[in-house]
C-alpha cells in the first residue's frame, strides 16, 4: 500500500495526554510508521495506536527507570533516518514547546536527514483549558507567558519576574513543581499582589488530573497540603479565578476513572469513544487477536464449504469479526453476493448484523439476548424441522450454540474461519501492568472469555483490585473464576457495559 506520507523522519506532538487532543495528521503520520521513538510524556492511550508491525523505541523515562540523553536521542534519530522508513518522533505536547524538537531537527538537519515537524497541542495552554482556567479573558487577562520552571544546577534564576509583573496576564510554568517556591518568591519579590489566584494542575487531561486553587502567597503551601507532584503546571493570574465558572471536565461522569479496554485492535474504538466521551481515561490493551485461517489444507477446506452454500438453509454469524472474514473470503475467490439468494442469514447480536447491514443484507434472525445459547435456541423455534444450517465462526467456538442445536433437534456443520489467539505485547502492556499493580485501574472490560485468558496470560495473573465488567454470564464466569470481582450489563453490547461502568463507578463515588 502506498503511502500518504514520504519516507522521512517525523517530529510529532501527541498533545498532553487525553489521546483526543491529538492531531489528526500527527495520527495519520504515526499509523504509517516503520519505527517510532517515544517517551513517557507521550500519551498511554496514545501509544496505544503504534502499529503492530512497528519497531518501537523506548527513550523515556517513568518511576526512576534511566531514560537516554537527548544527545543519545539525537543519535537514535539520525542512525533510523538513514536507514530509511516512516520514523516517527512522538513527543509530549508539542516538540517546539519546551520539547527539544528543535535540537533534533538541528541535529537531522547536520546529518542531512530529511524531516518534518507536526504540531501538536501544548500543555501550556490545554491543561488550563481541562482545569477550567482561561489563559486569556477580555478584561481579566488580555496576554500569556509560557517559561519552564526548571533550571540547570547552579544556573542564575532566568525569569525576568519584574516584567512580568509590569506585562500583566497569565504567567504559565511548565514542570514547576520542585521550582515552584522560588518562582513565587520571585514574584512576591518584583510587586505581584500576594492575593493574585494561582493554581497548580497535575496530570492534566488525565485521569488523574488534579486542580489546586489558591493565591500566590500560599499555593506552595496548599499544594503540598494536596499532595500535588510532578508533572504538574503553575499557573498565577487573575484568570485562575475563573475556574468556578468555566470547570467542565472534571463534572463528567466517569471523570478520575482509568479503565482498560482488551477488544482486539480495530474493535475496540466504539467503546474507547463513549468512555472518553464520558471523561474516562482509557487505554487499549488487545488482550487478543483473531487470524484469519492461512493454511493450505484449511484454506482448501473453507473453500469446499464455501462452494456448497447453496445446500445450507441458514447460514449462522457469532461474531463481527466472522462475518467481516466471511466477506472476505468471498471476494478472494470472486464470489458474487448473488450466491447468498434463498440463504437466511442469523447473527448473535447488532455489532454482526452490523456487518451484513452496511453490505445491504438484513438479517432474518437475531436474538433477544445476545448469547450463544438463546441464539441456538432461538433457530430451533424458528427453523423448519430438517433445516441445513451452517455455522460459520472461530476455530474455538462456543459449545453452548452447538448443544443447544442439538438438543432442539437439529444438524449443522462447523466451519471455522479464523483463530483467536492472545495478542502480541502492545507498547502500553508495561505501563498497564504498572497501574494494575498500583491499584490505579478500576475498571476492565471483557468482551469475551478468550479475553479474560489473554489477560491474564499478558499480565501474568497478578492483576487486582479492578472490577472487570464482563458482556456476558460466560465471560463473567471466566473473570470470577480467576479471582476478579466480576459484573455483568444488563444487555450484551459496548453501549451496556459502558452505562454498566458509570452507573457502578457513580454509585462506588469514585
Amino acid at each position: 500500500m502506498r503511502k500518504e506520507y514520504p519516507e522521512k523522519v517525523y517530529l510529532v506532538g501527541a498533545g498532553p495526554g487525553d489521546p483526543g487532543l491529538m492531531s489528526v495528521k500527527g495520527l495519520a503520520v504515526l499509523r504509517e510508521a516503520d519505527v517510532v521513538v517515544y517517551d513517557a510524556l507521550a500519551g498511554d492511550a496514545v501509544l496505544g495506536w503504534i502499529p503492530e508491525g512497528a519497531r518501537r523505541i523506548d527513550v523515556g523515562k517513568r518511576s526512576g527507570r534511566h531514560s537516554c540523553s537527548q544527545e543519545q536521542i539525537n543519535e537514535i534519530l539520525c542512525r533510523e533516518g538513514r536507514r530509511g522508513g516512516t520514523v516517527v518522533r512522538l513527543k509530549g505536547g508539542d516538540p517546539f514547546v519546551f520539547g527539544r524538537g528543535g535540537e533534533e531537527a538541528g541535529a537531522l538537519h547536520e546529518a542531512g536527514i530529511p524531516f518534518e515537524a507536526v504540531p501538536g497541542v501544548t500543555s501550556a495552554t490545554a491543561v488550563l483549558a481541562y482545569a477550567g482556567i482561561p489563559a486569556t479573558h477580555r478584561g481579566v487577562s488580555s496576554s500569556l507567558h509560557v517559561m519552564t520552571g526548571r533550571r540547570r544546577d547552579g544556573e542564575a534564576d532566568p525569569t525576568d519576574y519584574e516584567a512580568l509583573v509590569r506585562a500583566g496576564g497569565t504567567d504559565i510554568f511548565l514542570m514547576g513543581v520542585s521550582e515552584a517556591k522560588r518562582i513565587c518568591q520571585g514574584l512576591l519579590q518584583a510587586g505581584m499582589e500576594r492575593t493574585v489566584p494561582a493554581a497548580f494542575i497535575q496530570e492534566g487531561t488525565t485521569a488523574s488530573q488534579k486542580t489546586v486553587i489558591s493565591t500566590l502567597e500560599h499555593v506552595v503551601r496548599d499544594a503540598e497540603r494536596a499532595g500535588i507532584h510532578a508533572p504538574a503546571i503553575l499557573a498565577v493570574g487573575e484568570a485562575c479565578a475563573m475556574r468556578k465558572a468555566c470547570a467542565w471536565a472534571e463534572a463528567r461522569p466517569l471523570h478520575g476513572a482509568r479503565i482498560i479496554v482488551t477488544r482486539p485492535r480495530g474493535r475496540a474504538d466504539r467503546m474507547a469513544s463513549l468512555l472518553r466521551a464520558d471523561g474516562a481515561e482509557v487505554l487499549s490493551l488487545p488482550a487478543i487477536q483473531t487470524k484469519r485461517r492461512r493454511g493450505e489444507q484449511e484454506k482448501a477446506a473453507l473453500s469446499r464449504v464455501l462452494l456448497r452454500l447453496s445446500e445450507f438453509d441458514w447460514l449462522v454469524f457469532t461474531s463481527p469479526s466472522g462475518a467481516a472474514y466471511f466477506f472476505d473470503e468471498m471476494r478472494e475467490r470472486r464470489m458474487d453476493l448473488r450466491v447468498l439468494n434463498g440463504r437466511r442469514i442469523a447473527v448473535i447480536g447488532p455489532a454482526t448484523g452490523e456487518e451484513f447491514e452496511k453490505r445491504g443484507i438484513f438479517p432474518d434472525y437475531m436474538p433477544s439476548c445476545y448469547y450463544a445459547r438463546d441464539l441456538g435456541e432461538g433457530l430451533c423455534k424458528e427453523a423448519s424441522p430438517g433445516s441445513r444450517i451452517l455455522l460459520l465462526r472461530a476455530g474455538e467456538g462456543s459449545e453452548a450454540l452447538t448443544e443447544a442445536l442439538t438438543h432442539g433437534g437439529l444438524a449443522y456443520e462447523d466451519a471455522a474461519l479464523y483463530d483467536t489467539r492472545t495478542a502480541p505485547t502492545p507498547p502500553v502492556l508495561e505501563r498497564a501492568c504498572a497501574l494494575l499493580r498500583e491499584g490505579r485501574v478500576d475498571f476492565v472490560t471483557f468482551t469475551s472469555a478468550s479475553t479474560v485468558r489473554g489477560f491474564l496470560e499478558m499480565t501474568e495473573g497478578t492483576a487486582r483490585g479492578f472490577t472487570a465488567v464482563c458482556i456476558g454470564e460466560e465471560t463473567a464466569r471466566a473473570a470470577k473464576a480467576a479471582g476478579m470481582e466480576a459484573v455483568c450489563s444488563e444487555v450484551p453490547g459496548v453501549e451496556s457495559m459502558t452505562a454498566c461502568i458509570k452507573e457502578r463507578f457513580c454509585r462506588k463515588g469514585l
